[in-house]
């Protein structure tokens, strides 16, 4: 039987997958960025089990191309997200790490389940 604590893992792990690969390549410039990081929070935070989700870009890296733009890329996002299954919730990150955008769960909770029921 797959508990409500690894349920919760799974749903923060692979919100966390989709929104990066969905995302990388969007056309974003600093001007944006912030509106691109509210887009991103509210499509998440429309899929079932999320509970929060808060994105933030790296502006620094955003380097203006020959047309005025930038392209988002893995390495920009600090992302932080909270999913809910059951009496169990999981909060899991996406961020720089030595050079490279790494997801991991930070801390999974669990509230016991009343056992008089």
């Amino acid at each position: 039987m797959i508990t409500d604590r690894e349920k919760a893992a799974f749903e923060a792990g692979i919100k966390l997958g989709a929104l990066y690969h969905q995302f990388v390549g969007t056309p974003i410039a600093r001007e944006t960025a912030a509106a691109v990081e509210t887009a991103i929070e509210q499509a998440v935070g429309l899929q079932p089990f999320v509970t929060a989700v808060r994105v933030r870009l790296d502006r620094e890296m955003m380097v203006t191309n020959r047309f005025g733009y930038s392209e988002l890329a893995g390495r920009m996002f600090d992302v932080e997200i909270r999913t809910r299954v059951g009496g169990a919730s999981c909060t899991a990150r996406l961020h720089l790490e030595d050079d490279y955008p790494m997801m991991e769960i930070v801390e999974i909770h669990e509230t016991p389940r009343d056992t008089d029921h």
